[in-house]
């Protein structure tokens, strides 16, 4: 997908200070056992037709407004995805300006999850 130069500024700008981890540091996280919410924030239809399995779905146009109310805890883990991690690198700027401590973007998003080898629902 081609994307507008505004839109990747904005991305670019987000990325610059949120953590990120790609599909061997997610796996890394699962086969450590590190507590953490997989929050797929793409938009309803996408997580309709397929998510990675256990994914809970705050799409990133209600998350900010309802992820309070779902994870209290601001130090929670919360590893959002999104097709291709520039949604998700937006998202994880918002939470961590929202006072949570670990929000990560997952880089390579839907696209690298789904041939990840890990479970899809």
């Amino acid at each position: 997908m081609q994307h507008n130069p505004g839109f990747l500024a904005l991305v670019d700008d987000a990325k610059a200070r949120v953590k990120e981890t790609d599909i061997a540091g997610y796996k890394k996280m699962l086969d450590e056992g590190t507590p953490h919410v997989l929050v797929d924030v793409r938009e309803d239809h996408e997580f309709g037709a397929a998510h990675l399995a256990g994914a809970v779905h705050l799409s990133r146009g209600i998350i900010e407004r309802d992820v309070e109310t779902k994870y209290p805890d601001k130090s929670t883990t919360l590893v959002c995805y999104c097709g291709g991690g520039f949604r998700s690198a937006l998202v994880a700027d918002n939470l961590q300006r929202m006072g949570y401590t670990n929000a990560i973007s997952l880089d390579g998003g839907w696209r690298a999850l789904k041939d990840s080898g890990l479970p899809l629902a």
